[in-house]
């Protein structure tokens, strides 16, 4: 019997190598988006180039999708089991200003905008900014 793991790399087509598996479990561990800083820090005898490649073959097969959140680090998160990375399943971002994490807000898509005549959108980006659950209470 396959790994979960193992099967959820298969299935977005991707070759499960060890540091592939630590990765994607590292991922859905978190609840909040990853920078590549914050894996190195967690991965801190792996090479920094096999993180990054790693990351980006995730978002080429539509496993994770990044988050430019304004911080000036790009993070990543896991897509919904239901996501094809197209423009309607792109959906608001939510970044704590006191703990400086990134949440996906899955509920809400981003809507669609007219936009003016000869413009073409391939990728929308709304993240909103204030104070997470976690850090409103403590």
């Amino acid at each position: 019997m396959q790994n979960p793991l193992e099967e959820k790399l298969n299935n977005n087509n991707i070759k499960p190598t060890a540091m592939r598996i630590l990765v994607l479990q590292y991922l859905m561990e978190k609840n909040a988006a990853v920078s590549l800083k914050s894996l190195e820090a967690s991965f801190h005898k792996a090479d920094t180039s096999t993180l990054y490649r790693t990351l980006k073959t995730f978002e080429e097969k539509k496993l994770i999708h990044s988050i430019d959140d304004g911080t000036g680090q790009m993070k990543y998160a896991l897509c919904l089991e239901t996501c094809n990375c197209v423009l309607a399943d792109q959906h608001y971002h939510f970044h704590c200003t006191v703990c400086e994490e990134t949440f996906c807000l899955t509920s809400q898509n981003i809507p669609s905008i007219e936009l003016p005549k000869g413009f073409s959108m391939t990728q929308a980006n709304l993240v909103l900014k204030g104070v997470c659950a976690h850090c409103e209470v403590g």
